[in-house]
């Protein structure tokens, strides 16, 4: 029933022989569309039309590279809203809080455009008598990405963009839960002017996933998702010889200093723990409240959650949505009882939310839960939902140490008025992006996104500099133009620098 989503190769949707899968609103739990799912034979399709496609792309000029993709993002801005519904159908997040991940991704896209700058080389005269060195980065080939459900749009625009400003083919494999915001990506690419095979989308699952992570035409394998992924991606794409960047799972704190605007804070751990249902890498699932603001902050932080309207994601009035799948509102529900079982406060309770109208949807209500032990699955694991969990500790000493005891690197906030324990925080959290008095600390796209620990492996962080450097390597070039008539005896001894 509904629409058909179909792999993008070579410029044009193709359906392969292979299964098909149900795409599902979380709002109404009901069937919208139907997606082809791939297997290693239309990666290689795909990968074939990409390595003849690349040869030429890396010999675009860098003017001309620019110039489409000025022109993407002049259509990105066009079609933003017709990408948000989309988003909002298949993903369940609002239809703003699609717009806004689609800003965002936007912010790769222009960072690509200025690509110019970040592959100048260097140069040096004279290095040896007569002698020059310079430098210069080039494109890696074919590299794929492998994104998530969370962020259709704005995680796979991490990528792409700055994937193909360097002179790369990029073949994209999305979340089967909600691929179709990729094809029109795809379509819009054509529209723009990107040649047919630089640009490319197979769907699938974890066939597909192994397929491109040992493809010996793919080079480079970029991957955001889960911890357990991240690390089969990683070791999987790596002893097939790629370069490889996984961004994995999250449990970010935000600490809550006892001279802490209450209100403010409590407005900003809401956002971070509730906004999309809290299925963000950086989202906000424990707040550690210091000293003896927890009693003054729980009372603030449940009366934000209570005003919450839950329901589905093209309503105007929602301000959170569904959760992904049923498995995810059991998952939910499931950690809920358990930390309860154990002892736990439940402060506010989603448990039992009904949305009426829509009686089948994925729909679990914000959950707050304090008084739990700090070796609880239900705090030291990933919950990926609408929960959030309130440790308590004594002081600022107490509450560095509970943070670096997670697992987990990706992000981690403080809520303080003292530039003193703001710039120790700084320096002494283990993990890769920190927020003072922001709860989400998602670096901007001309920055580079990454976490530490079990939250990233491979060396190079997401987009900005350090998203040139991973899908370009660099060459040193030394260069001597010796006159006709110069003679040079020959010498068996290691050149140096005279």
């Amino acid at each position: 029933m509904g629409y058909e989503i179909t792999h993008w190769i070579g410029g044009q949707e193709v359906a392969t022989a292979g299964s098909t899968q149900p795409i599902m609103n979380p709002a109404t739990g009901r069937e919208v569309g139907t997606l082809h799912l791939g297997d290693e034979a239309t990666v290689d399709q795909a990968v074939q039309v990409a390595l003849e496609s690349q040869k030429g792309w890396a010999k675009v000029s860098l003017a001309k590279r620019t110039q489409i993709l000025y022109r993407m993002r002049q259509l990105m801005i066009e079609h933003t809203d017709e990408i948000a519904v989309v988003i909002s159908r298949e993903h369940g997040k609002t239809v703003g809080d699609a717009k806004g991940e689609i800003a965002r991704g936007l912010e790769t896209l222009e960072f690509a455009t200025s690509i110019t700058q970040d592959l100048k080389g260097g140069f040096s005269a004279n290095v040896s008598t007569g002698v020059d060195a310079h430098t210069l980065r080039q494109p890696l080939g074919v590299v794929a990405g492998i994104t998530p459900f969370n962020f259709p749009a704005m995680v796979p625009f991490w990528m792409h963009p700055i994937a193909i400003a360097t002179g790369n083919a990029f073949i994209l494999k999305p979340s089967e839960r909600d691929p179709s915001a990729s094809n029109i990506v795809a379509r819009l690419y054509q529209e723009a002017g990107l040649p047919d095979g630089v640009f490319q989308v197979v769907h699938g699952g974890k066939t597909v996933v192994d397929a491109l992570c040992t493809h010996d035409g793919i080079k480079g394998v970029s991957f955001v998702g889960s911890t357990p992924i991240a690390k089969h991606v990683h070791a999987t794409a790596s002893a097939a010889g790629k370069r490889v960047q996984a961004l994995g799972g999250a449990n970010n704190h935000a600490v809550v200093m006892p001279d802490a605007n209450v209100e403010f804070a409590a407005a900003q751990v809401a956002s971070g723990a509730f906004g999309s249902a809290g299925e963000r890498c950086m989202a906000v699932p424990v707040a550690v409240t210091v000293g003896d603001i927890h009693d003054e902050f729980i009372a603030a932080i449940k009366a934000e959650a209570e005003k919450l309207v839950v329901g589905p994601g093209d309503d105007e009035r929602t301000d959170m949505p569904p959760v992904i799948t049923p498995d995810a509102k059991a998952r939910v529900i499931r950690m809920t009882d358990e930390a309860e079982q154990a002892g736990a406060t439940i402060v506010v309770d989603g448990r039992g939310l009904v949305v009426e109208g829509h009686e089948n949807g994925n729909f679990v209500g914000p959950t707050i839960i304090t008084d739990l032990a700090a070796d609880h699955p239900t705090y030291t694991e990933e919950v990926f939902g609408p929960v959030l969990v309130v440790m308590h500790v004594n002081n600022f000493d107490e509450a560095i140490d509970l943070v670096n005891a997670s697992p987990f690197g990706n992000g981690t906030a403080i809520f303080t008025d003292s530039g003193h324990y703001a710039r120790r925080f700084g320096d002494e959290i283990q993990v890769g992006m920190i927020g003072i008095n922001v709860p989400i600390p998602t670096p901007v796209g001309y920055y580079s996104f990454g976490g530490w620990n079990d939250s990233l492996f491979g060396e190079h962080h997401a987009h900005g500099p350090e998203g040139v450097s991973f899908y370009t390597r660099q060459k040193a070039v030394t260069t001597r133009w010796p006159s006709q008539n110069e003679t040079v005896e020959s010498s068996m001894s290691f050149p140096t620098h005279d």
